[in-house]
């Protein structure tokens, strides 16, 4: 179900175009995607490479534009191993003439050219992931990745700096990223959070919390599930992972037979799995997170790493509980308090609904230069 939406009249006679890094699956920053889309229903969508059969419907509908990475074997698939020639890719890409490009960054998208006179907003999930933040992440491990680091992190982080001069205007999904916008880019930016499609996850007075517990999340490495899935293994309480990933296969050797997981979901099916858990846990540092309010508004407390842009999403004690430390210790003592605790379904959700696809439309508004 989408959400009825009041766009800005002037919106209507923009001409813009988008651009997004990659368009490989269906995650926050492609749900963020969806609302632009609706409200720019003729904007082309430029974009490192796309697999068409992983995007939704309305993103699909647009004219979408890949760069030459696109024709690389496997690019759809192993697009990060290509991180060294995003620069390239991105700066080669023809921008049609338009008065307004609205990239939604956390790799290269903010960084196209565009041509002079128009305007450029980013919508910034974070400054280049790969370059300023979760080195170990990306660059940990083998010897040579390590090396491969050393000698990339200097110069993406100078290329990072240099292009963000090309946006007009930064918009933050978060305080936390806001704070990044300003250390590594010396901009600023004004924040509007994320939309939240609180008309389509929602509570289901008739089902009742089951004897589970849940993550939904892409399986990378900085998103911590490996975390999870040791403290679980421990415990032996039920888990249930939802998600795709290049971890799966190592988080999968990590787990304990009361570990289960189920790869991708339709958004109904995470919508009941919401609706049944007994709690969310969501273990990574993340610039944002939109699961975690998606399963508040579907009445689901979650158990959250206290950094990042969970602590501007979930309320301590009214909405979930917070661990400290990455730690399989302090995650599982979040995990009993929350069990322990009596939670008020209906107040999880009205938290939620404050995060609603209206507020973030009225708050882009303002940076677009149009009130709805």
């Amino acid at each position: 179900m989408s959400e009825a939406i009041e766009f800005p009249a002037a919106w209507a006679d923009l001409n813009v175009v988008l651009c997004h890094d990659w368009l490989t699956g269906m995650r926050g920053g492609e749900r963020v995607l969806e609302v632009l889309c609706r409200a720019f229903p003729k904007a082309p969508i430029l974009t490192l490479v796309c697999d068409a059969n992983a995007i939704s419907p309305v993103i699909r509908s647009h004219p979408i534009v890949p760069s030459w990475l696109q024709r690389a074997p496997g690019a759809t698939r192993h697009y990060r191993r290509l991180l060294p020639l995003f620069p390239s890719a991105i700066r080669r890409m023809r921008v049609p003439d338009a008065d307004l490009l609205i990239s939604t960054s956390h790799c290269v998208a903010k960084s196209v050219r565009v041509r002079p006179g128009m305007r450029h907003v980013c919508y910034c999930f974070t400054p280049m992931r790969y370059a300023w933040t979760f080195y170990d992440e990306y660059f940990g491990g083998s010897l040579l990745r390590r090396m491969a680091g050393r000698f990339l992190l200097p110069a993406l982080r100078d290329w990072d700096r240099k292009t963000a001069d090309g946006v007009n205007e930064f918009v933050a999904i978060s305080e936390h990223v806001r704070d990044r916008i300003r250390r590594f880019y010396g901009r600023e930016s004004r924040v509007v959070f994320p939309p939240a499609n609180t008309a389509f996850f929602t509570p289901d007075p008739a089902v009742a919390r089951g004897d589970f517990d849940l993550i939904v999340s892409a399986l990378v490495p900085y998103k911590r599930v490996d975390l999870a899935v040791r403290a679980y293994s421990r415990s032996g309480w039920p888990l249930v992972v939802v998600g795709a990933g290049s971890e799966r296969s190592r988080l999968e050797a990590l787990a304990a037979p009361n570990v289960t997981f189920k790869g991708r979901l339709s958004d109904e099916d995470i919508r009941a799995l919401y609706r049944t858990a007994r709690l969310l846990v969501f273990p990574g540092e993340e610039d944002f997170g939109i699961v975690p309010l998606e399963a508040q508004a579907c009445g689901c407390p979650v158990v959250a790493y206290r950094k990042g842009g969970a602590t501007e999403t979930v309320r301590d004690g009214e909405t979930g509980e917070f661990f400290v430390r990455q730690t399989e210790e302090d995650l599982l003592g979040a995990v009993s308090r929350c069990a322990a605790r009596a939670w008020d379904a209906r107040a999880i959700r009205a938290h939620a609904e404050t995060f609603g696809t209206q507020a973030f439309v009225n708050g882009l508004a303002a940076s677009i230069g149009a009130a709805p």
